[in-house]
């Protein structure tokens, strides 16, 4: 099985490098966006860096076929993303392909949605919430305490 890890740097990085005790045994590579921090962090990893889109329509557009090119070229099983901007392309092209989607709501969300959580809510196949409150705005969601 190969495994996609979506995020943005900082501090959803940081959260996702939380999963990777768990992930030692499986095919995995990050796509994220390249800062000096998320190069260092992960040069020992596989690893896919685009640009920071800043909600920008053309930078967006960019990130778009950057997520195409990685999604045809490593076909993952599986999306796992902590967020946010940058990663609702690759989720939302990675299901269109086929891949199954699990999401995890950011911990810096304790009593708000985030809008990438509440963009991949209705594609994820499990979406993980790491605040209790919010369980009322995602009605399916499996509240799994924090990463970090």
């Amino acid at each position: 099985m190969k495994i996609c890890l979506a995020c943005s740097a900082g501090g959803h990085l940081t959260e996702i490098l939380q999963l990777l005790p768990i992930l030692e045994n499986y095919d995995f590579f990050f796509f994220t966006f390249g800062t000096g921090h998320s190069k260092l962090t992960l040069k020992k990893y596989k690893s896919y860096f685009t640009i920071d889109p800043l909600r920008k329509p053309l930078k967006m557009l960019k990130v778009i076929f950057h997520s195409l090119f990685v999604l045809f070229k490593e076909r993952p099983d599986v999306i796992i993303s902590t967020g946010a901007n940058v990663t609702v392309p690759i989720c939302l092209l990675g299901k269109l392909f086929g891949s199954r989607l699990i999401y995890i709501e950011c911990s810096a969300q304790v009593f708000k949605p985030s809008l990438s959580g509440k963009l991949l809510y209705h594609f994820s196949n499990l979406f993980f919430v790491q605040w209790k409150y919010l369980i009322k705005y995602y009605k399916n969601a499996i509240y799994g305490g924090n990463l970090i």
